[in-house]
């Protein structure tokens, strides 16, 4: 009954509403935070035609309901206010918010390691005991998955208490406190993550088809679709089977529920996002790659065309986008050796080439055996850094040392990076550890390395008398230490661009291969 009650209010809200009331979204509820120093919208719906008053801060906005029903009224920027005031909007009926403060607001998504919440993160006991900061406001938007645009969501804003925080974000919370801690404003954040969600379920399926590289994908989608009915005949017969086996191990998952999940393309675009496009807001952190790791080459388009679609959507510019990148996970390799893991974590990387972004680095935080780090404490600071630095002005190093240029002397490659902070450094030992060098036979070896310079390193193996490609802590879980003065790891990277295990093979390449 509640379903039913929910998709009823959702039609209600497509419709423009038939009653003769003001509404808002969810996302304008009583403790919100309100952006400061840019126009701020304010929307809702009412009766076509009708005109509605948006009063705030001494401001006083009149914009009529359109046919559909929808309006939008835009404040003029607001400065930074602790004071709690009231929202008020005057329709066919009237509605005051409470409790409004004018601050800095920033959208929390991705998958499960931004999803993870305070109370499974490192400190779980202390964390929650000490979140008493009023004037950090937190909202959560509700996992939905659908094809069609949603205007809305069951939630609401609420202040951060010890009773609250404990199922919030935990990167969400930690890089919000450190920002309040650093500025001293109030901090909004919109929690809206969903774990195991791939990165074309947070893209609009239209966008997706316009490019012949996501072909595959929405093909196997489109094929599931055609086929539900079979498919969940299927399923209902291995659903059969697996309980007279005992029951063991994870259930089949029924076709009709992934029509509704994380990975459907768009999905989490209609859902999750649509219904927040729009909120005036100063920025996004992203945490996800984890279910785009089989899939790393194409991610090195689909990451920054969902960026820029966002972007795009928001008609704010190019907001500022601070994502972290894959964490180290699963066994050491005891070789060098190909990673779809560290060919996602180098498209995240190549994504950097978007204006306003940046990246954290974090493959010193992982745990072999848990694809969910508890220390989401650091994470949180390695992305409030680049905030402090690029938005806000603050002089502080942000960025990871990063590839820049090498060049082959003899037996050795001298690997030159940007970024190198108060100049290279390692961790734990002296020694770099964590880089690998070949010929031109492709084959890599482990490798010695010397920091020769603040911002160079050299490296060299007995065996690679002729080296032409270095690669340094390409593995799923490398053993490297690596890092700058300011202890921000250094990126991934590799030299040459063989042995992409993630690229999609040609259909002609394929079907010659099979012969």
């Amino acid at each position: 009954m509640k379903k039913i009650l929910i998709a009823v209010a959702s039609l209600l809200v497509g419709s423009g509403f038939a009653l003769a009331e003001v509404k808002l979204p969810a996302i304008f509820t009583d403790h919100m935070v309100l952006q400061r120093n840019r126009p701020v919208n304010v929307w809702g719906w009412d009766k076509p035609g009708q005109d509605v008053t948006v009063q705030f801060a001494g401001q006083s906005v009149v914009t009529k309901a359109a046919a559909d029903g929808k309006w939008m009224a835009k404040l003029q920027p607001l400065e930074t206010s602790a004071v709690s005031r009231q929202l008020k909007v005057d329709g066919s009926s009237s509605v005051v918010i409470q409790d409004v403060l004018v601050g800095e607001v920033w959208l929390c998504s991705g998958q499960s390691n931004m999803e993870w919440t305070v109370t499974s993160a490192d400190d779980p006991d202390l964390e929650t005991l000490t979140a008493k900061y009023p004037l950090i406001r937190h909202v959560t938007v509700p996992k939905v998955g659908i094809q069609e645009p949603q205007n809305d969501f069951v939630g609401k804003w609420d202040i951060c208490t010890p009773e609250t925080i404990g199922q919030f974000s935990a990167v969400g919370y930690f890089y919000g406190r450190t920002l309040h801690q650093a500025l001293g404003v109030p901090i909004g954040l919109i929690d809206n993550a969903w774990g195991g969600s791939a990165a074309e379920a947070w893209v609009p399926r239209n966008v997706l088809a316009a490019d012949p590289d996501f072909k595959s994908y929405l093909d196997d989608w489109s094929a599931r679709e055609k086929n539900l009915e079979a498919n969940t005949e299927a399923w209902l017969k291995a659903l059969e089977k697996w309980r007279e086996a005992g029951a063991q191990g994870r259930a089949p998952q029924s076709p009709v529920e992934q029509m509704k999940g994380n990975a459907r393309p768009g999905n989490l675009y209609n859902g999750c996002l649509h219904p927040i496009i729009g909120y005036t807001l100063q920025g996004a952190i992203w945490y996800q790659g984890e279910s785009n790791a089989s899939r790393a080459y194409n991610y090195r388009k689909l990451f920054p065309l969902m960026i820029s679609q966002w972007r795009k959507e928001w008609a704010q510019g190019d907001f500022p986008f601070f994502w972290v990148q894959l964490a180290d996970y699963k066994d050491e390799q005891p070789q060098p050796m190909d990673s779809a893991w560290a060919e996602l974590q180098e498209a995240q990387t190549m994504t950097l080439k978007l204006p306003n972004t940046g990246q954290a680095v974090i493959n010193d935080l992982g745990e072999a055996h848990d694809i969910h780090p508890k220390d989401k404490q650091n994470v949180a600071k390695r992305l409030a850094r680049h905030a402090l630095s690029k938005v806000y002005g603050v002089k502080i190093v942000a960025e990871s040392p990063r590839y820049l240029s090498h060049a082959v002397q003899g037996a050795k490659i001298v690997v030159s990076v940007q970024h190198p902070g108060g100049g290279l450094d390692t961790f734990d030992v002296r020694e770099p550890k964590g880089f690998a060098i070949a010929g031109a036979d492709q084959k890599f070896v482990w490798a010695q390395a010397k920091i020769i310079a603040p911002d160079k390193v050299e490296v060299w193996s007995s065996s690679v008398p002729q080296p032409v490609a270095v690669r340094y802590a390409w593995a799923d879980n490398p053993v490297c230490n690596m890092q700058n003065t300011e202890g921000l790891p250094l990126t991934p990277f590799r030299t040459d661009d063989w042995n992409t295990t993630t690229k999609p093979v040609p259909p002609a390449t394929a079907t010659t291969a099979a012969r």
